[in-house]
């Protein structure tokens, strides 16, 4: 039986408003707002912590194991998944992937005030540069429209990005009801 509700991932560098978009998203879509860290920390789905890049060193395979076995994500969906990173997720489970782009420069004086060491901060700005996970989000889910890149360099892009992704979800869930009532005749 297909989703009532479309999963979401919004994707992006860290330092590039994931978490503030997906807050708003949470109050105007009615979708549930998942952070990957959160779930990690919560659930134990690391293999320990890295100290010289002071994050969790995370077991991709036991993520989606309590994605599926505690949210049900790819059956029920209605979520909005939050992490830096969304090749681990199957393509079956998501309906959309939202790539945030930042400016460099704004980038560089975000994560310097979240204490970021020179090399995680280096690498983080040249994946920025390089558009890795945009890349990646293009490979990893090659449907048309199913990946979309948007600017997240100032605050109010969010407003107008957080409209454009509600307008999405409240077209994906009408296209469905189409669908079942044209199943239902």
């Amino acid at each position: 039986m297909p989703r009532k509700q479309p999963n979401i991932v919004v994707t992006g560098t860290p330092g590039v408003g994931k978490t503030s978009h997906c807050e708003l998203l949470t109050s105007s879509t009615g979708l549930t707002h998942l952070s990957m860290n959160t779930i990690v920390k919560e659930k134990g789905c690391h293999e320990g912590w890295d100290e010289e890049y002071q994050s969790y060193t995370v077991d991709e395979d036991k993520l989606l194991d309590v994605l599926e076995d505690s949210y049900d994500v790819p059956t029920t969906g209605g979520y909005i998944l939050d992490w830096h990173a969304c090749d681990i997720f199957p393509e079956s489970w998501i309906d959309l992937v939202v790539v945030l782009r930042t400016d460099s420069t704004k980038l560089y004086d975000r994560l310097k005030a979240r204490k970021y060491s020179e090399r995680k901060l280096q690498e983080n700005l040249d994946s920025e540069i390089m558009e890795v996970l945009l890349q990646e989000a293009r490979e990893g889910f090659p449907g048309e429209g199913m990946v979309v890149e948007l600017r997240s360099d100032e605050a109010d892009e969010i407003e107008g990005n957080v409209q454009r992704i509600t307008e999405w979800v409240s077209k994906w869930k009408e296209d469905r009801e189409v669908q079942d009532d044209d199943d239902g005749d």
